[in-house]
């Protein structure tokens, strides 16, 4: 079963998934279903013996192009709708035991162009109306499969925190007349203080305001409201920087962090958000040191409210100099 069920307390619409309760959890790497697929034996996802990278729709989706009819009848109060949309799967590498942080910029720009194709060819499609490129790293985090992927969704709708971004930049436009995530860049470059790298095109910094300790924002530092709006040296370099803050982020605590990788960018729908959209990607690790985790309890799941047990400026010391150990190691 899958549907889409409209919440009208919050006015947000929830997905139901139930087949995903069946999908495969943490298996052997000799039986990972994300390698590629070898002699003698079962068949893999990838029906190839190599590949740098691969997309492919995933097997337990919670949105389809051809959903089903919903399980239960809606009503004024309580609509439903089929779950209609995209879910895909990204394989980094076919080699089980990579991160990102272990691959080279090279490889990594092909990842940025995989994202930018597979962003308007979705973009195209009738039943989606935002592309959210996203990855889960860890088994804290959650993973199913340790494989080194990252997924893709296609709503039919604007997701919720990514509509409070845009509604929030909008009334900014509105009250100052620029770009909120524009004035933010030029902000954070001005003070330095938390910035933890920068190239010429990108700037990653601990957010004034983190939610998470170690909470990593990068952003263009020109308007560009989606990766379709970049250059090609704007890619390169969107490349660069993710090679230099995740080898920085594993030199932090010395083992790989894990971490949620969420990118925003300018809803598919053609409505009045290009000039508010401004592409940026966000990493939330849930460490807040080498052996404690912050954990969303009741202020956070509760009130919404996020409170931090750590200082902006700190962490992005701290972040700054685990890029200088990575660096200096020949990681970077």
């Amino acid at each position: 079963m899958t549907e889409r069920r409209w919440d009208p307390t919050l006015g947000e619409w929830r997905t139901f998934a139930t087949h995903r309760q069946g999908r495969t959890f943490l298996p052997k790497s000799d039986s990972c279903p994300l390698c590629p697929s070898r002699p003698e034996h079962a068949p893999t996802e990838v029906p190839r013996p190599a590949y740098q990278l691969a997309v492919f729709d995933n097997r337990f989706p919670s949105l389809s192009a051809a959903p089903p009819q919903p399980s239960v009848l809606g009503t004024w109060l309580h609509p439903v709708e089929p779950a209609a949309g995209a879910t895909e799967v990204v394989l980094y590498s076919d080699q089980h035991d990579l991160t990102l942080a272990d691959m080279d910029v090279e490889h990594l720009s092909r990842l940025v162009d995989v994202w930018a194709d597979r962003y308007q060819i979705l973009a195209a499609r009738e039943e989606v109306r935002y592309v959210f490129i996203f990855e889960n790293k860890g088994e804290v985090i959650g993973v199913t499969l340790n494989h080194p992927h990252g997924q893709i969704y296609g709503y039919p709708d604007i997701p919720p925190r990514a509509l409070q971004e845009l509604q929030t930049a909008t009334r900014h436009q509105e009250e100052h007349g620029t770009c909120v995530w524009c004035d933010v860049v030029a902000s954070e470059h001005a003070a330095g203080i938390r910035i933890v790298a920068q190239n010429r095109h990108w700037m990653a910094f601990v957010p004034f305001a983190a939610r998470f300790p170690y909470e990593l924002h990068l952003m263009t530092m020109r308007h560009a409201p989606s990766l379709l709006d970049l250059s090609d040296p704007e890619r390169q370099s969107l490349a660069a920087l993710l090679k230099t803050v995740l080898t920085g982020y594993d030199a932090l605590f010395g083992f790989s962090l894990p971490y949620v990788m969420s990118m925003h960018q300018a809803p598919t729908d053609d409505g009045p958000w290009l000039s508010v959209s401004h592409l940026h990607l966000e990493f939330t690790p849930l460490h807040r040191t080498a052996d404690r985790l912050k954990y969303l309890a009741g202020s956070e799941l509760g009130a919404g409210a996020f409170i931090n047990d750590t200082v902006p400026e700190q962490t992005a010391a701290e972040l700054r100099a685990a890029v200088d150990r990575a660096a200096a190691s020949g990681a970077a």
